[in-house]
């Protein structure tokens, strides 16, 4: 069995992965592991990792769904940047999203994290969630549901937009992504359209461009079967 816990190997993500096309960047994604080490000042003083098992795409200036239609400004300019690189976003004021930079610079796409299942650290995840607006409540949620959909991926990770601009492939940063443990083979992957951007109209509502691990108990919503 591959090691999963904190004394695991650190392997990150190759970011030529997320260098090249946007959708094929979010197939290799699935399975890979979001992992936040606790800073100095951090309340929360336990490591944290998930398996991500649900991303959307979001590519170039011409995706009406994405913030990149509006072209560069001081909120989206790291979607413009060089891959590996975090951007968050605050959504209703209150949910925070943490997107991963994809394709070279200037070519504006990212990867919204949607869904992570929890690898280690649950406790601190239901901590942190706690100390949000994402709190667990009077009927705390099972394990593999702390963090199924993309604002309970920040409250569980204590992510915010502090970390916009943190690179996320480098094994010395705090917040990053890792590469699934060796020998773990990939998983089955559904495509679907993706969720709530019925202003973005067609063909953009229409795109298959959600990807997630069929059958996990952590997606956001429903999981479908994997086609053939």
């Amino acid at each position: 069995m591959p090691r999963t816990g904190p004394d695991a190997p650190s392997r990150p993500f190759p970011r030529e992965l997320l260098a090249g096309d946007t959708l094929a960047a979010a197939r290799a994604l699935l399975g890979a592991h979001l992992v936040r080490d606790p800073a100095p000042a951090d309340a929360i003083r336990e490591r944290r990792a998930g398996r991500i098992v649900e991303v959307e795409a979001y590519i170039g200036e011409a995706d009406r769904a994405s913030h990149a239609r509006f072209g560069p400004t001081a909120r989206n300019r790291v979607m413009f940047g060089p891959p590996g690189i975090a951007y968050v976003y605050l959504v209703y004021g209150m949910h925070h999203c943490l997107n991963v930079v994809s394709e070279p610079a200037t070519r504006p796409a990212a990867l919204l994290v949607r869904a992570v299942e929890p690898v280690a650290g649950v406790a601190a995840m239901r901590a942190a969630r706690a100390a949000t607006r994402r709190g667990t409540g009077t009927r705390p949620p099972p394990d593999a549901r702390l963090a199924s959909g993309p604002g309970l991926v920040c409250a569980a990770f204590s992510i915010d937009r502090s970390h916009t601009g943190l690179d996320l492939c480098a094994a010395t940063s705090p917040l990053r992504l890792e590469a699934a443990p060796a020998g773990e083979p990939g998983p089955p992957i559904v495509e679907t359209p993706r969720i709530g951007i019925d202003y973005a109209g067609e063909p953009w509502t229409s795109m298959p461009w959600r990807f997630l691990v069929a059958g996990s108990p952590s997606v956001s919503g429903r999981s479908p079967r994997a086609t053939a």
